[in-house]
């Protein structure tokens, strides 16, 4: 049945990836069959391809020279037979560490975190459903009281998870909010607490502030929970994403990334320069609305389904 779920998901994902695909790759496979030899305009060229592709600067300049010293190495002539080269180089720059994921095995407590509009909310309903599936005891706690109705879209998501939530009323203070949580968690022998937090970017004084407070609430009535505070991002922003996790780095410690909206985008690659740019890993992306539609990140997969061919994706 799993193995039914995530190749159903690898076919979303490849379906997903349809539009990076025809931007990234496809322009790649024209540089590759266009050129008779190896020279600077070829790898300018695929660099421009790869870089407009919000592949990023740091992970394309990486990729390409590890490539220049590969073809040299090995005194490759034909362009073409760089093509898997490429993608290898490109699937290495993603790894995910296999303590990437300890915290599920609780007690923990798991922060999300990121800007309004990103799938914030819908990500703690789906992480809530899938670790609900694999027999967790799973509790919300919706501390992001400063957007009016995100308590009720995140208990609606609850609702649909199957899992109970801890709230208070809009304007209430957040800390108080996951203080109450932790209780609660520990009171249930809770496994994942998962805590949606605010996004103001804006006033970023304020929330660097709410998010220490809740560190310290958390570090002081939990010591012994695993630490968890995944940021979310909106595949379709491209590098507008990459700025955003920046921000949150230089506000909290980051240790994953949740990607989602990336059904339908041309701007996938941005899963690819975003761990280059901040050694932060994805660990999670989104492809859909449904609960399913989220899934642990696997970068061979996200390789295999971006380089697809035509007759497979």
């Amino acid at each position: 049945m799993a193995e039914e779920k995530k190749k159903g998901f690898f076919a979303r994902l490849k379906d997903g990836l349809t539009k990076t695909r025809n931007n990234i790759v496809s322009g790649m496979d024209r540089i590759f069959s266009g050129y008779d030899k190896i020279d600077e305009d070829f790898y300018e060229e695929l660099e421009e391809t790869m870089i407009m592709g919000d592949i990023g600067v740091k992970a394309t300049d990486d990729i390409i020279t590890k490539l220049r010293a590969q073809v040299k190495e090995q005194r490759i002539k034909d362009p073409a037979a760089c093509r898997e080269l490429l993608i290898r180089n490109i699937r290495e720059q993603m790894t995910v560490d296999e303590h990437a994921y300890d915290f599920e095995d609780g007690p923990s407590v798991v922060l999300i975190i990121g800007v309004n509009g990103v799938g914030k909310t819908t990500s703690v309903g789906k992480l809530a459903s899938i670790y609900k599936g694999m027999g967790k005891r799973v509790l919300i706690a919706a501390a992001d009281t400063f957007r009016a109705a995100a308590g009720d879209q995140l208990q609606v998501w609850a609702d649909r998870a199957g899992v109970d939530m801890i709230s208070a009323a809009e304007g209430s203070d957040p800390g108080s909010v996951v203080y109450d949580a932790v209780q609660a968690a520990k009171a249930r022998h809770v496994d994942i607490l998962l805590c949606d937090t605010a996004g103001r970017l804006h006033n970023k004084k304020n929330l660097m502030a709410e998010l220490q407070k809740i560190d310290r609430i958390i570090t002081r009535e939990y010591p012994n929970c695993k630490r968890e505070n995944l940021v979310v991002l909106d595949g379709t922003t491209g590098q507008n994403a990459l700025s955003q996790a920046r921000e949150f780095s230089g506000v909290t410690d980051l240790t994953g990334i949740i990607l989602t909206k990336m059904d339908g985008t041309a701007k996938g690659g941005i899963a690819i320069a975003v761990q280059a740019e901040l050694g932060i890993p994805v660990k999670f992306i989104g492809v859909g609305e449904q609960l399913e539609d989220l899934q642990r990140f696997h970068p061979d997969d996200f390789v295999n389904a971006l380089f697809a061919s035509a007759e497979t994706a």
